[in-house]
Parts: structure tokens; C-alpha cells; sequence
């Protein structure tokens, strides 16, 4: 029998990998320190919970509006208008989605045509490029090196550029670099989109976590609306990873054809689901979990970049996040692929990372640690990290 042959130029995501080959060591009783997933150990505020119980028991336990429930749909464009500083009409340019990655599924969906060519930084999430490919897009990596920032030279998007190229995918703060760009780099990269007859779709699923001045939001000009599509979702912000509630911002027009994608892939978020994230966006309270939680981040980067001083290690360059939560250690010194240093480090070490390749080639040699752990799983890891390093030859 013949099967889809797009899905061999697609791999299985690595971090889920990791994940689970961590929960199945964990499951056989081997004590392990996991800094590889993207998860908050933080869990969902009880005051969200409490919202999504009271939909369940008032009987939202139905179809809801393929678009979103109203309420919520207004709660998104209060939140882009306060957090963003962009305006988007809750009736006809946001869409309501089961996470991040089906607002992202929905957007290039709605604007890609076979053989259209995608740009996409190199290191960044692997989703970004599968799901592009999926579609039967043609990826385009933009390389973004560390010597640069891992923000692409405007001389590497002008070489990517070709005449088949419709689209440019950004996210920033970055996974798995936490870099971000200026807001001058943003505008002139607008320019460029809009020289070029391209759109722009922004995955800003970890806008609000940040260590400097706030990200700009890549919809945030003059004239960005009409050509730029905000993916985002509650996951990382409100700890609401299992939950799968997201959103896309957008032109009414690609709304339409967004709308058509979620009806015929999920019909609709569950209803309680969509009444606890409204609460989650509008109650002044809940506002403080995100900024408890960035400050907890804050803290456990500042205790990595401490321990990196005392350490003294060459052999691990470290460099500060600007945002998300992850550290992309250096280890190029050590003359080792990414993998094999992430699996001698679990084996010998006991230490959950993931491989920095599973990014793009731009992130080879390098591994992603998540903060997104107690302090002392951090502490224990990096120190776990750095005295396995001392001992490569």
C-alpha cells in the first residue's frame, strides 16, 4: 500500500522524542534531572481550573462557535491591544485554536500554495519547518548563527530570497535560542516583506516571557497588519500547556480561509476550555501567574549564569537569554554532535537535554536546557553538565 511520501522529509519532533524516552527511564525507576522539555513546572492557577469546572458543570459541554466563543474572542483583542499594542476586530480577524500549533497549521494553511518557498531562520523549532513541508510548502532555511545573535543577517534573507518565495516565519523570543530582535530590525524586515510581496507569520508564543525591554509585536507598524499573522496561545504564559488553547490574528480574509482549515481538523475548542482561557486573559489577578512566573525564570537565569562564572568552564559557552526559557549552551569546543552529547550527558549523567540539531544545522555542536524547572533540578543539571565536559578529552 502507498503511503504519504511527504512524510519522509519530515522527522518525528526530537524534543517530544526526548521527552518520552525520559518518561520511560523515569516510569523504570532511573533517577534522572530533565531539562529537556518546554513545559512550565508551574501548574495552572487554580482560579483558571476553578473557571473551566464551573463551564462543565453549567452544562459547556458541547460544540462551540467554529470561530471562538464570543467572549473570548474579545478577551484576545483586549490582550493583543494591552500586551501587544495591536488592534485586531474580534469578529473577523481572530480565530480561536487547539494551541500554538494549530493556530500555525491554520495560518500557513491559509496563505500556502504547493511549491511555494518558505523562509525560515536556522536554529529554530522544528515545527516550523514540518508543518511547512506538510503543506507541501518548500523550506528555505535562513541561517542565523550564534556570531550573529541567531538573528539572520539581511544579506542571508536577501540570498534565501527566490521568486517563488510567498512567506517568512518568525519567532521571537526564540525556541530554542531565546534571542529577540530590535524593533528597528523588525521594521525594516517589514519593509522588506512588503517590498517582496511576502507574509509574514509570527509565532509569539513566548512574547511574555522576557529579561530586557518587551518584544515588539512583528504586527506592531504601520501597514504590518495586512501582510503578518500572529500565532499565539495561553500554553507558556498561563502554564496551560496541556489545555491546547491558542489563537491566530489576521487579516479578515485569511480568517476565512483559517476558519475553513479548524472547522474541517477540529470543528471547534472545547467550551470550558474557552471560558477558562478568557477568564485566564482578563482576570486582573491571573495577570500576576505570568509575571510570578517570568520572575521565577529570571531568577533561575541569573543562577545558571552565577554558576557559569564559578565554574569557569571553556568548554560550555554560556550566553544569557534575552527570553523564553532556555539556555542554547556552546559546546563546540568538545568536537562532538549535538546528539551524541546529549546522549552521553542522559546516560552517564542522568541529565535530560536536547540535541541542538534538532534545530536546524545552525544548531549543531550546541544543546537546549530548559529553566522551566525547579531551581535545584537547574542548579544540579548545569553543574552535572559542566564537570562532564571537564573530563572530555
Amino acid at each position: 500500500m502507498n503511503l504519504n511520501s511527504q512524510f519522509e522529509l519530515i522527522r518525528q519532533s526530537a524534543t517530544i522524542a526526548v521527552f518520552d524516552r525520559i518518561t520511560a527511564m523515569k516510569a523504570a525507576g532511573k533517577k534522572l534531572v530533565a531539562l529537556q522539555v518546554g513545559d512550565p513546572d508551574f501548574g495552572t492557577h487554580p482560579a483558571i481550573v476553578d473557571a473551566a469546572l464551573k463551564a462543565m458543570q453549567s452544562g459547556l459541554t458541547h460544540y462551540a462557535p467554529s470561530r471562538g466563543m464570543p467572549d473570548l474572542l474579545t478577551a484576545i483583542a483586549k490582550k493583543l491591544t494591552r500586551d501587544e499594542g495591536v488592534s485586531y476586530d474580534p469578529a473577523s480577524e481572530i480565530l480561536v485554536t487547539h494551541g500554538g500549533i494549530h493556530a500555525y497549521y491554520t495560518a500557513l494553511q491559509s496563505i500556502l500554495n504547493v511549491g511555494d518557498d518558505v523562509l525560515i531562520p536556522d536554529p529554530t523549532w522544528a515545527t516550523h519547518s514540518n508543518m511547512a513541508i506538510m503543506l507541501k510548502g518548500n523550506v528555505i532555511r535562513v541561517p542565523a548563527p550564534a556570531e550573529n545573535g541567531f538573528i539572520p543577517s539581511f544579506e542571508a534573507w536577501e540570498k534565501s530570497l527566490t521568486s517563488k518565495t510567498r512567506v517568512i516565519v518568525l519567532n521571537y523570543p526564540s525556541n530554542p535560542t531565546g534571542a529577540y530582535p530590535t524593533r528597528e530590525y523588525l521594521q525594516n524586515l517589514h519593509d522588506f516583506a512588503k517590498a517582496h510581496d511576502l507574509w509574514i507569520v509570527s509565532d509569539e508564543v513566548y512574547g511574555s516571557l522576557y529579561y530586557g525591554e518587551r518584544p515588539t509585536c512583528a504586527a506592531d507598524f504601520d501597514g504590518a497588519k495586512e501582510l503578518t499573522l500572529i500565532v499565539n496561545s495561553l500554553s507558556k504564559s498561563y502554564a496551560m500547556t496541556g489545555w491546547r488553547v491558542g489563537f491566530l490574528a489576521a487579516p479578515s480574509a485569511v480568517i476565512a480561509n483559517a476558519l475553513k482549515a479548524s472547522q474541517n481538523s477540529i470543528t471547534c475548542v472545547a467550551p470550558f476550555i474557552q471560558k477558562a482561557a478568557a477568564f485566564a486573559l482578563t482576570d486582573p489577578e491571573t495577570q500576576n501567574v505570568t509575571v510570578s512566573m517570568r520572575a521565577a525564570y529570571a531568577r533561575r537565569r541569573q543562577l545558571v549564569m552565577r554558576l557559569s562564572q564559578e565554574l569557569e568552564c571553556d568548554k560550555v559557552l554560556v550566553t544569557p537569554p534575552q527570553g523564553a526559557f532556555y539556555f542554547f549552551l556552546d559546546l563546540r569546543q568538545l568536537k562532538m554532535s549535538s546528539v551524541e552529547i546529549c546522549e552521553r550527558l542522559l546516560e552517564q549523567e542522568g541529565v535530560g537535554l536536547v540535541p541542538g540539531s534538532a534545530f536546524g544545522d545552525q544548531g549543531e555542536g550546541f544543546v537546549r536546557m530548559s529553566i522551566a524547572a525547579s531551581d535545584e533540578d537547574v542548579e544540579a543539571g548545569f553543574r552535572k553538565i559542566i564537570a562532564w565536559a571537564e573530563r572530555q578529552l
